[in-house]
């Protein structure tokens, strides 16, 4: 048996062409699809982490269904992952000591009764 090739048709120049091979998403030194959004969602990911998380893991499905691979997106998500856990632990605690702050003032005004009080030279406004 003998293997057969696609026909071949010339081209300019006598070279020849061969149609019907296998098709790529581009060529090796061409553009990676997703590889600017993953690089705005890495950069991204540093100042305005969730957002840079979203933009990073839309670049990393772009740039898997070309089948490259795209570092920057990579990166980007995991820290968007970071400072995402970074920015809800933040609200968590603020929120604990602004409760806890809260019950502090209703305590010392619960002792001290309504009006303005000073006291260790902080000012107290209680109703």
């Amino acid at each position: 048996m003998s293997e057969q090739y696609p026909p071949a048709s010339s081209q300019p120049g006598g070279a020849p062409q061969y149609s019907g091979g296998p098709q790529y998403g581009g060529t090796p030194n061409g553009p990676v699809p997703g590889r600017t959004l993953g690089i705005v969602g890495l950069i991204l990911a540093f100042l305005l982490s969730p957002v840079g998380l979203v933009l990073s893991i839309v670049a990393m499905v772009q740039s898997r269904k070309a089948g490259a691979k795209n570092g920057f997106a990579l990166a980007g998500i995991i820290i968007g992952i970071i400072g995402t856990i970074i920015i809800i632990v933040s609200i968590i605690a603020i929120a604990a000591l602004a409760g806890a702050a809260g019950e502090a003032f209703n305590e010392v005004c619960g002792q001290l009764g309504s009006g303005v009080h000073e006291q260790d030279g902080i000012t107290f406004t209680c109703p």
